[in-house]
């Protein structure tokens, strides 16, 4: 029997969008997430920056070591027509992170 995750799912969700505080939800994340997964994290979200940024496919694959599968998959999410990332892009240009 399949698990249904979606409550869980939905609170998670609440909970990285409520906490203000940088410092706890970096224990948050460090207290989820194990070190591989953190680094996996970490390079998905670079990678789709330098995509953000221009860089080409093979550039960013070559800079980070990933297969051209994973960079084409955050491709592929950065063009979709609905897509976060540009949303995001714009909210952390406007904070200056």
């Amino acid at each position: 029997m399949e698990r249904d995750y979606q409550s869980e799912w939905n609170e998670l969700t609440y909970i990285l969008t409520t906490v203000n505080d940088t410092e706890m939800m970096k224990d948050l994340l460090l207290a989820l997430l194990t070190r591989k997964e953190r680094e996996e994290i970490t390079l998905r979200w670079s990678l789709v920056k330098q995509l953000h940024e221009g860089r080409s496919q093979r550039a960013v694959a070559a800079d980070l070591g990933l297969s051209l599968c994973k960079i084409t998959r955050g491709a592929k999410e950065l063009k979709q027509e609905n897509s976060v990332f540009p949303k995001l892009f714009r909210l952390l240009g406007e904070k200056n992170v």
